[in-house]
């Protein structure tokens, strides 16, 4: 029977076994690495055409228009799959749409070297589809790396993994724009589309060997299951799907009315918009205007985009992890998010002086400082995983569908857009007073 002390005895000590204690593991950790490095090659896939565009456009004989019709192919793909996707992944669960998808478009854009053999509206054609191919298949990847971040991460965690992941759009030119300008330069534009092809196929063991759904990973542990879902992670949010005989959590695509509805769920919508279109015209035409305007060779250029892509980068993880650093000294979550937000997106603004000066160096200088504050605001997935309904997490995750509708659109419109006029000013403004959910 344990001693009970009487007033003015002294306490006893009481010693606690801290080696009996389980430490939770940080498997979240390495599957938002997997994320991340999957994430690379996604973005590189689908920005080789940038950079081999030149070569090819010249050896091909295609015009400006031809290669205008064949840049928009991936992003009519990507458009019209989007909500299909995002049903597919809440259907049947992230891992294995996402294997599939890494497969497709990594054996499209592979076969995207083979079009050497034909020219003219022959070329043009083949190419159109193959591009429109890749987009189809890349269309989930997004929305699954928002639901595997929901159900691996608690609140105050998700922040700065989305941010890892994101930053993967411009580690895509920080690792690979110089490799694609190396490899266009040395052996030709085919090779690009060739290498790329052939690093996503042999990274899907990788990627299936280390992602799974939190209750099902063989190296979590019950501390860490523990702790993530009581910060609020969705763990069983990819449970078996062969579970759910009575079709309850099935996905329905009438939820998307309910989301469209939202008056918070369409600030996001719309404020992805304005973000994505800016990273768009970085990844697809800033390479092109640097050999066609600034009369740089290929690899040159590959080297000179990936110096605003540092920035990118560095400005993307600084963003989710001051996001995350003010949840945890206890700002709202609302307030967390918009903050990084609405500075960001301010000092992107800085893009339009552009259009002010025919410095070499000053323009360098400018896209840096613009493209630290876009991914400083860049946390339209965080806000994702923050807010969708787990049901439809993938659905809501394609329903930022309009932040790509940019991708379709004719090459004049958007080089207008971003090169003669202060629209981009406007947009950045509406991305800050947009996100307003509670």
């Amino acid at each position: 029977m344990q001693h009970q002390p009487q007033s003015g005895e002294p306490k006893t000590l009481v010693l606690s076994h801290a080696g009996d204690r389980v430490k939770k593991t940080n498997v979240r950790w390495m599957v938002v690495v997997i994320l991340f490095l999957v994430t690379l090659i996604n973005y590189a896939d689908r920005s080789s055409i940038s950079l081999a565009g030149p070569s090819m456009a010249k050896e091909l004989g295609l015009n400006a228009v031809d290669m205008g019709f064949i840049f928009s192919a991936f992003g009519w793909a990507y458009v019209i799959f989007q909500l299909p996707g995002g049903w597919l992944l809440d259907r049947f669960g992230s891992k294995i749409i996402y294997s599939l998808g890494i497969f497709l478009w990594s054996l499209f854009t592979l076969m995207t070297g083979l079009a050497g053999f034909v020219t003219g509206g022959t070329a043009v054609a083949v190419i159109f589809a193959l591009r429109f191919l890749v987009g189809a298949a890349e269309a989930p990847s997004f929305p699954a790396n928002s639901r595997l971040v929901a159900a691996w991460f608690p609140a105050a965690e998700r922040g700065t993994a989305a941010a890892i992941f994101s930053s993967a759009q411009y580690g895509a030119t920080v690792f690979f724009a110089p490799l694609m300008g190396w490899l266009a330069h040395n052996y030709g534009w085919h090779s690009v589309f060739t290498v790329l092809g052939l690093i996503g196929i042999c990274f899907i063991p990788v990627f299936r060997k280390l992602v799974y759904a939190p209750s099902q990973h063989p190296m979590a542990n019950e501390a860490e299951l523990s702790y993530i879902e009581q910060g609020g992670a969705l763990v069983n949010l990819d449970r078996d799907k062969t579970a759910d005989e009575d079709g309850s959590g099935k996905p329905r695509l009438g939820y998307v009315k309910q989301l469209l509805a939202s008056r918070m769920m369409m600030g996001i919508y719309l404020a992805q918009y304005c973000l994505n279109a800016i990273g768009f015209f970085f990844i697809t035409w800033f390479p092109i205007y640097l050999v066609q305007e600034k009369h740089m060779t290929i690899m040159k250029a590959g080297f000179v985009a990936a110096i605003p892509a540092v920035c990118g980068f560095l400005g993307g993880l600084l963003g989710g992890f001051l996001s995350d650093i003010l949840i945890r000294r206890g700002v709202s979550l609302s307030l967390a998010r918009k903050l990084p937000i609405t500075v960001g997106m301010l000092l992107c603004c800085i893009m339009v002086a552009c259009n002010y000066t025919d410095s070499e160096t000053v323009v360098i200088v400018i896209m840096a400082l613009s493209f630290l504050g876009k991914g400083i605001g860049g946390l339209g997935w965080t806000v994702n995983a923050d807010t969708a309904p787990k049901q439809i997490a993938g659905l809501s995750g394609s329903l930022l569908t309009p932040s790509v509708m940019h991708q379709a659109s004719p090459p004049r419109l958007l080089l207008a857009t971003f090169c003669k006029r202060p629209v981009l000013l406007t947009m950045c403004w509406f991305l800050s007073l947009l996100m307003r959910w509670r």
